[in-house]
């Protein structure tokens, strides 16, 4: 029997062992359901803010002291006025007001003077929640602030264009989908979390759960080369992360249809080429997620201590979303070969729409590629110890 005929008997063995066990099915499910469920319920909670900002109530307090500013208010579209709570800032404070708005008494003989007219938006700072409706009210009254000094220009003969020497024009040179991707930059660290969380108890178990029970040692008492073991254990964990990445990745798509993307003032839409795309992206990453654990797992005596490690593992493919979100990545040439950081680039490129050439993705698969298959014979070196197999 050639060494890949025993190879995929090893791979048959442990996907047999692995689906007879609950944990495994359960871990490639939930790694898969884990991103798209996140993801869905982060879009709808910002898409629900959004909308809590098209119908805004706004507390006044001193109604009577800027009638025509309150009607203004009133007129405006979403925008529900009511009266202010009497103490004002212990409100606020104790959250039952996200925002209150206080017109002085004097408001009115300011304004009619032409002088500068206060007037106060109490608020907490340190309230994420309620900082957009801050901001709208705050527009609000710079706009009517706005339109009355126009109205007072042009009632002493001023054009307005003077107040305005510059004006500013807005030119965008981003697609829809790219300004889509900006928003959704966190899609590929999710699918490649999966990726790692999938093969996980697979590779775990298939060495150092199989040492810990002592039934590595007949396995490798069979005549097969240690080499051939060693890649069933990972094709296995490999095939598990796949199906990960291909559930996750069909369960992103599929909720992305019911989320509200108009509330965003944006149009997203995959296509099945690029999703063919992010997927030749991202699945040759299974195979270097597949190839690090079990070289890891190869080390711990137990179960328990290779799931340490898999703890520990698990923090690097959140790295490049991470770093993202706070320092721009923009895509170049030689970050195509580095392994996590090329297949990261190349999904987030597929999903802004960007035209990648297709040597990026062979670039960035051979490389995962190559890695794991060192990884693969570190494993098999390890296999051929008898310290390694026999040190419980």
């Amino acid at each position: 029997m050639s060494p890949l005929a025993q190879m995929l008997v090893v791979l048959r063995k442990e996907l047999k062992d692995a689906f007879r066990d609950k944990r495994a099915i359960y871990t490639i499910f939930f790694s898969a359901a884990f991103g798209p469920l996140i993801i869905g319920f982060t879009l709808n909670r910002v898409a629900d803010r959004q909308r809590q900002l098209e119908d805004v109530r706004i507390p006044v307090v001193g109604v009577e002291h800027a009638p025509a500013l309150v009607d203004w208010l009133r007129q405006q579209a979403g925008v529900e006025v009511v009266e202010g709570p009497k103490d004002v800032e212990a409100a606020v404070r104790d959250r039952n007001e996200d925002v209150v708005v206080l017109i002085p008494e004097d408001f009115q003989k300011k304004f009619r003077s032409s002088s500068p007219a206060q007037v106060k938006i109490v608020a907490d700072g340190s309230r994420q929640t309620a900082r957009p409706k801050v901001l709208r009210v705050r527009s609000l009254l710079q706009r009517y602030s706005s339109e009355i000094g126009t109205m007072r220009l042009v009632s002493r003969g001023v054009s307005p264009a003077i107040a305005s020497p510059i004006q500013l024009e807005d030119v965008e040179v981003s697609s829809a989908q790219q300004r889509a991707a900006m928003i959704l930059s966190f899609i590929p660290m999710f699918i490649v979390l999966a990726a790692f969380a999938g093969g996980m108890q697979i590779a775990t178990d298939s060495t150092a759960g199989e040492r810990e029970r002592g039934s590595l040692e007949p396995l490798l008492v069979n005549p097969a080369p240690r080499q051939a073991i060693a890649g069933g254990k990972w094709l296995a964990a490999s095939f598990a992360s796949m199906l990960s990445v291909l559930l996750t990745t069909a369960l992103v798509m599929a909720m992305l249809r019911y989320i509200p993307m108009q509330e965003f003032g944006i149009r997203f839409r995959m296509e099945p080429l690029q999703i063919a795309a992010m997927l030749g992206a991202l699945l040759p990453m299974c195979l270097l997620a597949s190839g690090i654990q079990t070289y890891l797992a190869t080390f711990a005596k137990s179960f328990k201590e290779a799931q340490s490690y898999m703890g520990l593992l698990i923090m690097v493919p959140m790295l490049p979303g991470i770093l993202s979100s706070v320092y721009p990545i923009n895509s170049q040439a030689w970050m195509y070969p580095l392994p996590i950081l090329g297949q990261h680039v190349l999904a987030a490129d597929v999903l802004g729409g960007k035209a990648t050439p297709w040597w990026a993705f062979a670039i960035a698969g051979v490389s995962a590629l190559a890695v794991s298959i060192v990884l693969m014979q570190l494993t098999t070196r390890m296999l051929q110890r008898e310290r390694t197999i026999f040190s419980r």
